[in-house]
């Protein structure tokens, strides 16, 4: 968390449609810890999105847009995807054989240091990825991993996903990052 992940998903969004690209935004429905209705940056920048469940498959992706969309949106873009289930990967693949662009943002790795959600199969399918780092609380170091904090120390245990921010989140470098036993 922290590494300007929503940033550069939206940076690239503004791109596409300086470029007169049709775009389309989306974020899972659990996520509406800035807004129920955009994507928001840590820094407060946002952009109307739509929301999908995240156990969404491809005939249910297939559902949330009408048949004029699918044939004309040209990007599909996608924040917080860690929390969409194991079909995820394959809507991407499906609109890359479509000849869309597909950008994702996501954390890849949870609270534990451990593969987070369907992140580890799209790195492995990805034609481009780019691998940003936080700044590491602690000393400054490039920041790999998130601590869940609990009462302001490294959280030992809890359930893969708790929405939070600075509140609760912090970047930690892997000097500093204290593993849940």
């Amino acid at each position: 968390m922290f590494a300007g992940k929503t940033e550069e998903l939206l940076r690239r969004v503004e791109r596409a449609r300086i470029a007169r690209k049709t775009v389309l935004l989306f974020k899972p429905e659990i996520d509406v810890r800035y807004s129920a209705t955009e994507v928001v940056t840590h820094n407060g920048r946002r952009l109307p999105c739509r929301l999908l469940p995240v156990s969404l498959d491809l005939s249910g992706f297939k559902e949330h847009l009408s048949p004029e969309e699918l044939a004309s949106v040209e990007v599909f873009a996608f924040d917080e995807a860690h929390f969409f289930g194991a079909s995820f990967p394959e809507i991407c693949e499906d609109l890359v054989a479509q000849g869309k662009r597909v950008i994702v943002a996501g954390l890849d790795l949870n609270f534990r240091a451990e593969p987070f959600g369907p992140i580890p199969v799209l790195l492995a399918l990805a034609d481009e990825v780019v691998k940003l780092t936080a700044v590491c609380t602690v000393c400054g170091a490039p920041a790999t991993r998130t601590q869940r904090l609990v009462g302001g120390k490294p959280a030992l245990a809890g359930p893969e996903v708790l929405l939070g921010g600075l509140e609760i989140y912090e970047p930690r470098c892997r000097e500093h990052f204290v593993a849940p036993r």
